[in-house]
């Protein structure tokens, strides 16, 4: 979404990663200047998907264009709105599925009843907006919720090499020569 609305060429997003200039443009959106449908309402699982609400959120950006009359790449009046009504379905979305998954470990017997933790990390433990939502559905439940420092979960690269150190370390699954590996994009 980010690159699509161009947020690069935005003033206050230049040097900002997509999903950072999606959350700080919110900030200062209406999210409900437009109202997303929800990815995946019908299916009563745990799964996530997003290519549904980009189709939606695409169809939009493209109708917004047309109605200032601005090619795509040129920053849209109503930018932050935007990224304010994006972030706002895909946190739904997220904590909506993750109640799922809440009640459906306790259920099965997954999870203790009490004492439980949810844990979150990677960029979407970043967004402080998605951080507070699943915090408060945290709450709700009775549930502890871990999250690193935003700082530590921007970078999969990072979590990835540090993960190889520790196996390094370990001396756990670690070949010595790359001899005979086979690289597969899945």
């Amino acid at each position: 979404v980010a690159r699509r609305l161009s947020l690069r060429k935005h003033p206050e997003c230049h040097s900002m990663a997509g999903g950072k200039a999606i959350e700080h443009l919110a900030q200062a959106g209406n999210q409900g200047a437009l109202t997303f449908r929800l990815p995946m309402q019908q299916y009563r699982n745990c799964d996530f998907s997003f290519s549904g609400l980009q189709n939606l959120v695409n169809n939009a950006i493209v109708q917004k264009e047309k109605e200032e009359g601005i090619q795509e790449g040129e920053i849209l009046s109503c930018v932050k709105d935007v990224a304010a009504a994006v972030q706002h379905a895909v946190a739904v979305h997220i904590i909506q599925r993750t109640y799922r998954a809440m009640l459906f470990c306790i259920k099965s017997r997954i999870l203790p009843s009490k004492n439980a933790t949810l844990v979150v990390s990677g960029g979407v433990a970043s967004n402080q907006y998605i951080r507070k939502g699943l915090q408060n559905l945290a709450d709700a439940n009775d549930f502890a919720l871990l999250c690193p420092p935003p700082r530590l979960c921007t970078d999969n690269g990072v979590m990835i090499a540090w993960n190889g150190i520790e196996r390094l370390r370990a001396g756990l699954g670690v070949l010595h020569s790359p001899t005979g590996i086979r690289y597969e994009p899945r």
